[in-house]
């Protein structure tokens, strides 16, 4: 009878510790989008900044962090991909070589971000002459959602049941049929949806993009990458921060944020429809 009691009492403080979670992330994302939504409106999303950020849009902002999520998907996701899909299926299960590798990716995934931006800086910044630049910024992003992608990518095709593999060698299917035929096709909701998830987390990193990539105020559209832009982040953490006038400022930086917040709601979204139909679909 103690132990049913216990367990129950446990069960009690998971449960409240669960809910007062989610309550204090309601009232999060429930102020700023009540401080937010008060100015966005179309002249808001596609005019630019004026007067040192106390007047008009935030379209630069968006376009850059657009385009800095798309240079760095473009570099993270092939390699990211290609790159668990050797670990998982081609590499082989023991030797140092291959520890050490998939030990560095688990440590990666874990380094703070203003690592990664330091390592932008010096590397991309200063040792490439890249300058401060969408290519800096969007290859910074790119190298810290990598290991994040590559996990997903490992773990999706874990997920699939040796049987399936051994069907197909049965067949006599090669490798590289196997994982392109059978294989890829099953783990790919899961891989999609550790892209998607990383996506949303390159829009909202402010520290790589500091030293590589953002401006605070800049009335130019970029038309090179390798031009310096706006981003949502790194606007919302001046305006916060730095900005001189802050009656006229912190709505603006409050409307940014909702932004923000609408576009990583978005991924996370379709991270979840995808894992659901994926769901629904197996039939093993």
């Amino acid at each position: 009878m103690d132990k049913i009691r216990k367990e129950k009492i446990a069960f009690a403080v998971i449960k409240i510790l669960a809910y007062i979670s989610v309550v204090f992330l309601a009232m999060l994302v429930g102020y700023i989008f009540f401080k937010g939504f008060r100015v966005i409106n179309f002249r808001f999303l596609t005019d630019v900044p004026r007067k040192g950020v106390t007047e008009g849009g935030i379209f630069p902002a968006i376009l850059g962090t657009f385009y800095l999520v798309l240079v760095s998907f473009l570099v993270a996701v092939p390699t990211g991909v290609l790159s668990g899909i050797y670990l998982s299926e081609y590499a082989p299960k023991e030797g140092a070589v291959i520890r050490f590798v998939r030990v560095s990716v688990n440590v990666l995934s874990g380094i703070p971000s203003v690592i990664f931006g330091l390592f932008g800086l010096a590397i991309f910044v200063n040792k490439f002459h890249f300058g401060v630049s969408i290519l800096s910024g969007g290859l910074t992003l790119g190298i810290l959602i990598l290991p994040v992608i590559i996990q997903a990518t490992m773990e999706a095709l874990r997920s699939v049941p040796n049987s399936f593999r051994e069907a197909s060698f049965g067949l006599g299917a090669t490798k590289w049929q196997t994982v392109k035929n059978i294989v890829l096709p099953v783990g790919m909701p899961g891989i999609l949806t550790g892209v998607i998830l990383s996506v949303g987390r390159s829009a909202g990193e402010t520290a790589p993009i500091l030293f590589t990539a953002a401006t605070f105020y800049t009335g130019r559209l970029p038309h090179s990458i390798f031009n310096e832009v706006m981003a949502l982040p790194y606007m919302i953490y001046g305006l916060l921060t730095e900005g001189t006038f802050p009656a006229k400022q912190i709505p603006i930086a409050y409307g940014a944020s909702t932004v923000l917040l609408l576009f990583v709601f978005a991924m996370s979204l379709l991270a979840i429809i995808i894992r659901m139909r994926s769901r629904r679909m197996k039939k093993w």
